[in-house]
């Protein structure tokens, strides 16, 4: 019953007004109330929806005003946090023919005199490009990054037909250093050729993108490996150049760098060309430098037991109408040392025979010879392989670097089993934590690991290695001069050069392969080509630099014990 059906119906006077007012002011309690319920279901509401965002996945996302506030690629750092790429705001320059709203007239003046005005800002601006351009009423891009100054010189030409949209660009802090290993970014946000192609997703997640992503690399050490190689490169004449840094325990790389680069910043037609990576998509015949690879498979086989024996070193080694020869004669005999010192192909061949194909070839695949190399960049060079069955004169040639084709990083890998205790390891540029590192898989046994630090350190102490033996840091490694194929024949004019190295060979750290492609024989290179005056030097002076950086100081009181060898090396008994 309503408040006026409740009066009518009481008798006038003071009990009558009463009931009306308790009346009313019950309808007054039951309104608030009402209200009170209704606000607090809405709350009720609010508190669970909370809760479902912090129980659910949903709580990791962030609100579109911060997913505004991100720039819509991640940054890409090196091991210590240094900036490789980053997404920075920046100016295009657009041509919308429908700012006047004369689609006749589209512009104040000519489309000539504006490119006119416009090459002037731009110097490198194709005038006559822009000219049909804006003759030809389209809109479009004249160009995509401009600088805040220019921004500014081309609003004051006056045409409202020219605009300058605010858009993100991807930079490049570092220039051309590391470029191979980052790749480049189109003007369309898509990753090209290194690490940007295969992080993709991860730099334009809404969330990942949020936190940079740390590579392996470190830009000291790649830094100073571009430099050395460009010296060296330069000091011969080479076509090209390539070097890689790998840590031995972990399959980190620390430096990847390949000759001539390009500028990720700035894609022109020079830089296309050289896109390509010597080191990990490019195969090559790395020739002397599998020498030691082939004792070590010999020494875990035991068909290399007496480092006193000699074998045979003054006769070619004749097999099947071809004939195996040395560069140049070494003596009646060698023993295992002195092969490896002096680089000879016969005695090799023979360690080869004597071991037998299927056992190198064996040897070879734990190495990862056959596939294509371990390393994430999207160009990974296919090696030629020899096959499933290998004849004796195959064997024979692969043991010293010919008749396989692969690329410097599967012969870094190599070496890292060679020296690190027989373990073979993935490559990676990912910066990885110390329960991420691999387990691998053993190729070597540790004691025959131990023997190749030996023999390589023997190499650069009294072998052709000797312009690689930096001072006080131990290094050990192995030459490698192979003649490139050419119309299905080797060159004597072509070769390639390569070195590939350990240091401190007492407790081996890192792998350096440096590789120069057809150098020539210059002052610089006392006239020769072969690895001993080109690539090993270029490892001599790298070592002292980047040492300190990796925490490797120098110290001339320790090194690896190689005293049972000496007696067996010419004056090493002394």
């Amino acid at each position: 019953m309503s408040v006026a059906a409740l009066a009518s119906a009481i008798p006038a006077g003071r009990s009558r007004t009463a009931v009306v007012r308790r009346q009313a002011l019950l309808t007054a309690q039951m309104r608030v109330l009402l209200i009170a319920a209704i606000f607090a279901g809405v709350a009720l509401i609010a508190i669970l929806r909370l809760g479902y965002f912090g129980l659910s996945d949903r709580a990791t996302h962030i609100t579109s005003l911060e997913e505004a506030l991100l720039p819509p690629r991640g940054e890409i750092t090196d091991r210590n946090g240094v900036p490789l790429a980053r997404a920075f705001p920046a100016y295009a320059l657009w041509y919308n023919p429908a700012a006047l709203g004369d689609p006749d007239n589209p512009l104040v003046r000519t489309p000539r005199e504006i490119a006119a005005d416009l090459a002037a800002i731009f110097p490198d601006l194709d005038q006559e490009a822009v000219a049909r351009k804006l003759a030809s009423g389209k809109p479009g891009y004249l160009r995509r990054r401009v600088l805040p100054e220019d921004a500014n010189r081309v609003q004051d030409l006056g045409e409202l037909g020219l605009e300058l949209p605010r858009e993100t660009e991807r930079h490049y802090p570092q220039g051309s250093l590391a470029a191979h290993v980052l790749g480049y970014v189109d003007s369309e946000g898509r990753g090209h050729v290194g690490m940007e192609q295969v992080m993709q997703e991860r730099l334009t997640d809404p969330v990942l993108r949020a936190q940079p992503v740390a590579l392996s690399i470190d830009m000291r050490v790649q830094g100073a490996l571009e430099d050395e190689l460009r010296r060296g490169m330069l000091a011969t004449s080479a076509a090209g150049a390539g070097g890689i840094v790998l840590d031995v325990d972990t399959g980190e790389i620390l430096a990847l760098a390949s000759l001539p680069d390009f500028d990720p910043n700035r894609i022109d037609a020079a830089g296309a060309k050289n896109m390509f990576s010597r080191v990990s998509s490019e195969v090559y015949e790395l020739g002397s430098t599998f020498k030691p690879l082939t004792v070590a498979a010999a020494i875990d086989a035991g068909t290399v037991r007496d480092f006193s024996r000699r074998y045979q070193a003054s006769r070619p080694l004749e097999i099947a109408g071809f004939k195996i020869r040395d560069s140049h004669p070494l003596g009646a005999s060698l023993n295992v040392a002195e092969s490896l010192m002096h680089s000879s192909n016969i005695v090799t061949g023979q360690i080869a025979d004597e071991l037998g194909a299927e056992r190198l070839r064996r040897s070879m695949m734990d190495l990862g010879m056959h596939e294509r190399p371990y390393i994430e960049v999207p160009a990974r060079g296919a090696p030629i392989w020899p096959g499933e069955r290998w004849p004796r004169l195959r064997n024979i040639t692969v043991s010293y670097g010919h008749g396989i084709s692969v690329t410097p990083l599967h012969l870094a890998s190599a070496y890292a089993a060679l020296v690190n205790g027989g373990v073979w390891r993935p490559s990676t540029l990912h910066k990885l934590e110390p329960h991420e590192v691999p387990k691998g898989r053993r190729v070597y046994k540790a004691s025959t690991s131990y023997r190749m630090r030996q023999l390589l350190r023997l190499i650069t102490t009294n072998g052709t290695g000797r312009s690689a033996n930096a001072p006080g840091y131990r290094v050990g490694g192995k030459t490698g001069s192979a003649e490139k194929a050419v119309g299905g024949s080797y060159s004597k004019k072509l070769v390639v050069s390569t070195f590939a190295a350990a240091f401190p060979m007492d407790k081996p750290r890192y792998v350096i392969v440096t590789m120069l492609d057809e150098p020539k024989g210059t002052a610089a290179s006392s006239f020769q080509r072969t690895a001993a005056w080109n690539a090993a030097p270029i490892v001599g002076k790298l070592v002292p630099r980047i040492g300190p950086m990796l925490g490797v100081m120098p110290d001339d009181t320790r090194d690896v014990d190689i005293s049972d060898l000496r007696p067996l090396i010419p004056g090493g008994g002394e």
